[in-house]
């Protein structure tokens, strides 16, 4: 096959030019891009367009040294200390990596001292500046003590890492604050200076923009506190006190810390860090405005890096379009990032890059075929959302020297990037045809699109699995996903939704914790399905302990957890019976699954695990999936479901079933493949997900069938009749 040129952006540095060129011919790629580490060839745009890092805050040592003052802040939370006597001492820099932080004592008047035992805050305290020791009085014995502090960042997070991971030796990069009017005027004046001198830059490629992700290292400089999302390095003095003055809330380092929670997305927001967080949103995006205008002054694009100095910049928040960005790139881990980067709005194109990395750590001899299978893995899972709704290009990331010494990996690259290129090509703006409109509930709604349960980029975490295979499931499945908070729905739930999705551990922000308890919730939700419409709860749905329930939809769920407290309460259904959502399914995976879920007497318990100790007929077993006649609608229960094509499928039936819709429709039976269908071309395409051979019987959209057999990764595209 021809490789055509286009939608692809590779690494490339002083030392590799010619081997750049003539990757870049096998792979059709027309941008260049640099690296950690590696600065441009000079004939840079001889390769094709190209993009350039560029840092706002931080990379001037000498600007940040003269104005220490403008450093970033962030409040930290001591370890606690356990009161022996009538006073305490807290050392409160332990556990931090001295490098990275340094206490602010300028604004020591924001600090406060918490007895955590009781929750209530202390005032008789004293500070040893040269320690860093505050000392508590009158203390109360056996109580446990806290410093919520404000600190300088002194060290960029980022860079850290980077530095400790890669055994660097160069200067440590200081920060500064464009929320002071000294560092804001430099921020303009370097970008503009910036552009005159890098004439050859296409794109600038911002990494990011104003303030990192929490990222907290200890003294060993092992990660202490990482949360993607967290705004606790916004806390700056400045920000803070204009927010009092426009709102007239003034926020204390306890908002910040959280009990040392840090506000991170599991947590039910509090009302008044909302509002912070979209002030902060707010004051991100006049602040990048003025930079994005520059560029485009200068005629270079303006692309936004979704990842490090990225908090204040949501993008799907209600500024980001004021920022007038040309393009996102952001790393895929699979389909959820591919989904959550190609449907951001009010940008030209979105690209992303993908694994592996050309990093040591794959990349040396002896690893080819791992270097392909991880390639392979991570192109077959990010290719479903491709379907649904594609990237506008596709990149790498790290050292091509290194790649260019694995033939069959540049080998299988070529083929991708051709695949890439014709998924673009068929399914373009196309919109692909839907069977089912999903509601996913939780608090953050579509402020956090495709980005609920995630920890960074899809980083496999044990506690939340089992929730992220919705998502990766949902990335590539036919159905349109619209993400709802719990406001969206207080009133009835949108038109156009059939199935409300409501899945996490209960008191999560996903799950809902205390806003279950409220009546306009709750019953606006019955009616939604008593009227006909349908409900997936997975984990532990509505749970939060009142009026005798647990969960407080159990009875539309049809299912309930046993906490204790009703073990006198008799359980007879225990009995699984067959059913069209299991029919022909065999290794269903409950990932970190839930115990004691029980069965209400009107439910049908579709799966059921006994223990060995216990041979009765009442009162044993533990539920896994349920379903429930509410009404005129329909619920589904599972307690969890990780990503699988088996648990894929399962989802996508309980989806058509809930919504009583017709399963073989643009269908392929085969739990290894899935079909797609564009009506505007006419086209359907039958993917094989597997590296194997695959034999699957097609339903059109009409319901006729056909059977196909397929090679391993085909796409198999059909023209309608």
């Amino acid at each position: 096959m021809q490789t055509v040129k286009g939608k692809v952006t590779i690494p490339t540095d002083e030392s590799f030019v010619d081997g750049t060129k003539e990757i870049a011919a096998k792979w059709g790629a027309d941008a260049v891009r640099d690296c950690d580490g590696t600065v441009l060839p000079k004939n840079a745009k001889d390769l094709g367009k190209v993009y350039n890092t560029y840092f706002i805050v931080r990379g001037d040592n000498d600007w940040a040294r003269k104005h220490p003052e403008e450093a970033q802040r962030i409040f930290l939370l001591s370890e606690r200390v356990l009161a022996t006597e009538n006073s305490v001492d807290i050392p409160f820099m332990n556990g931090f990596l001295r490098d990275e932080f340094d206490p602010d004592y300028t604004n020591a008047d924001r600090w406060e001292v918490y007895d955590r035992t009781v929750g209530e805050k202390v005032s008789d305290w004293t500070v040893d500046k040269k320690t860093h020791v505050i000392t508590v009085k009158n203390a109360e014995k056996m109580h446990e003590y806290t410093v919520s502090f404000m600190a300088r960042i002194t060290w960029h997070p980022v860079q850290v890492y980077n530095y400790i991971t890669n055994n660097w030796t160069c200067e440590k990069q200081l920060t500064y604050d464009p929320a002071y009017p000294n560092t804001k005027e430099y921020i303009k004046r370097h970008m503009r200076e910036w552009c005159e001198e890098n004439k050859d830059t296409s794109v600038v490629r911002f990494t990011t923009f104003l303030y990192q992700f929490t990222l907290i290292f200890n003294e060993q400089g092992k990660e202490k506190y990482v949360d993607w999302f967290g705004y606790a390095q916004t806390a700056n003095p400045v920000l803070m006190d204009e927010f009092e003055k426009e709102t007239g809330i003034k926020l204390c380092a306890e908002d910040f810390v959280d009990c040392g929670h840090y506000n991170n997305p599991f947590r039910s927001p509090a009302e008044k860090m909302k509002k912070y967080s979209d002030f902060v949103q707010k004051f991100v995006s006049d602040t990048v405005r003025e930079l994005v205008d520059i560029c485009h002054e200068y005629g270079k694009e303006a692309m936004m890096f979704l990842g490090d100095d990225w908090i204040g910049s949501e993008p799907y928040g209600k500024y980001f379009g004021n920022m007038n960005l040309d393009a996102v790139v952001g790393s895929v881990g699979g389909g959820v990032t591919v989904r959550m980067l190609s449907e951001i709005p009010h940008v030209k194109y979105t690209e992303g890059r993908f694994l592996p990395y050309f990093f040591p750590d794959t990349f040396f001899d002896g690893n080819e075929n791992n270097a392909v299978a991880e390639l392979n893995r991570n192109w077959l899972t990010a290719r479903r959302a491709h379907m649904r709704k594609p990237l506008d290009r596709m990149g790498f990331g790290g050292y091509l020297s290194l790649a260019a010494k694995f033939p069959k990996f540049v080998s299988r690259v070529t083929d991708i990037c051709d695949e890439f290129r014709a998924i673009c090509d068929a399914v373009g703006k196309n919109k692909p045809f839907t069977t089912v409109k999903v509601g996913i509930l939780n608090a953050w709604g579509s402020l956090r699109s495709w980005q609920s349960h995630m920890v960074a980029h899809e980083l496999w975490y044990q506690q939340i699995y089992s929730y992220q295979g919705i998502l990766e499931a949902l990335s590539g499945l036919p159905a349109e996903v619209e993400f709802l908070s719990f406001d969206d729905v207080r009133d009835g739930v949108p038109k156009g939704i059939d199935v409300i999705i409501n899945a996490g551990d209960a008191y999560t922000a996903f799950s809902g914790g205390r806003e279950w308890l409220d009546v306009k919730l709750q019953t606006s939700i019955r009616e939604f399905v008593y009227g006909g419409g349908g409900f997936i709860g997975v984990g532990e749905p509505t749970a939060v302990s009142a009026n005798g329930r647990y969960f407080q939809l159990a009875d539309v769920l049809g299912v309930d957890e046993e906490i204790g407290f009703t073990l006198s309460a008799d359980k007879y259904n225990i009995q699984k019976v067959k059913h069209e959502l299991t029919d022909g399914l065999k290794e269903i995976d409950y990932g970190e699954d839930k115990k004691n879920i029980y069965a209400l007497p009107e439910s049908k318990v579709l799966d059921i695990a006994f223990s060995d100790r216990f041979k009765r007929n009442v009162n044993v077993g533990e539920v896994k999936i349920a379903v429930n006649e509410f009404g005129k609608g329909r619920s589904f229960y599972i307690t969890g479901i990780p990503y699988s094509f088996e648990n894929s499928r399962l989802l996508y039936k309980a989806l058509m079933w809930c919504a009583n819709k017709d399963l073989h429709c643009a269908y392929s039976t085969n739990i290894n493949t899935e079909c797609n269908y564009y009506p505007s071309s006419k086209k359907y395409a039958v993917v094989n997900n597997s590296a194997a051979e695959q034999t699957t019987d097609f339903y059109d959209v009409n319901g006729k069938k056909q059977t196909l057999a397929l090679q391993p990764m085909e796409i198999r595209w059909i023209t309608a009749k």
